[in-house]
C-alpha cells in the first residue's frame, strides 16, 4: 500500500472519528447527556454502533474526544522545550494555550453538560489524573530522575490544578500566571 493511500485511510478515519465526536455533542447539549444512547448517536452520525466503539471506548470519552490530544499537548510541553525555556515555563505557555482553547462563551454549554452528569464528573476526574500522572513521568525525565518521585507527580498535580481553578475565574489567564508562579516557585526549589 502507498503512503499516499495509508495517509487518506487515515485520514477518512479521522473525519469518522470527528464526525461521531461532533454528532455526539451536539446531541448531548441538545438533548442532555443521560437522554441519548449509543445507538442514537450512531444512527444519527449514519456508522455502526461497532464503529462508535472502534473510536470511542465509552460514551463518556464522546464527550471528551480530545483526552489524548491534551494529554500529548501536556507532555510535549515539557519534553519537546526549547533549551532557552524552564519546563514549568514551557507549561505555563501551554496552560495558557488549554485554558484559552478550553473556556470562553462556546465553552459554557459545554461544562454545563459535564456539570450535569455525575457520569462525566468521574470521567473528567480520571482524566485529569491520567494526565498527571503521564505529565509526573516528564517531568521525572527532566529532573533527571528514572521513574517519577513524589515531588514530581506533586508538581505534576499543582500545574494540572491550574485549569479547574482557571476555567472559574473572572480572568482565566491572571489566574494562570497567579498559580502557575507558584509552580514554578515550588519547581525551583524542589530542585
Amino acid at each position: 500500500m502507498s503512503e499516499q493511500q495509508t495517509s487518506r485511510r487515515e485520514r477518512k478515519k479521522a473525519a469518522t472519528r470527528q464526525a461521531i465526536a461532533n454528532t455526539a455533542l451536539s446531541m448531548f447539549l441538545e438533548r442532555g447527556y443521560d437522554a441519548v444512547g449509543i445507538r442514537e448517536v450512531a444512527q444519527a452520525a449514519d456508522v455502526a454502533v461497532t464503529t462508535v466503539f472502534a473510536h470511542f471506548p465509552s460514551k463518556e470519552a464522546l464527550v471528551f474526544d480530545r483526552d489524548q490530544g491534551l494529554q500529548d499537548r501536556l507532555v510535549q510541553a515539557v519534553t519537546g522545550r526549547g533549551a532557552r525555556w524552564s519546563a514549568a515555563e514551557a507549561l505555563r505557555d501551554e496552560l495558557h494555550a488549554m485554558v484559552h482553547d478550553l473556556t470562553g462563551e462556546q465553552s459554557v454549554a459545554f461544562w454545563r453538560l459535564v456539570d450535569s452528569s455525575e457520569d462525566l464528573r468521574e470521567y473528567e476526574t480520571r482524566m485529569w489524573q491520567r494526565h498527571a500522572d503521564a505529565l509526573a513521568v516528564a517531568i521525572a525525565a527532566d529532573r533527571g530522575h528514572t521513574e517519577p518521585v513524589t515531588t514530581d507527580k506533586a508538581l505534576a498535580r499543582y500545574a494540572l490544578g491550574v485549569f479547574p481553578l482557571a476555567r472559574d475565574a473572572p480572568d482565566p489567564a491572571a489566574a494562570v500566571d497567579e498559580i502557575m508562579d507558584l509552580v514554578a516557585a515550588a519547581w525551583a526549589a524542589a530542585r
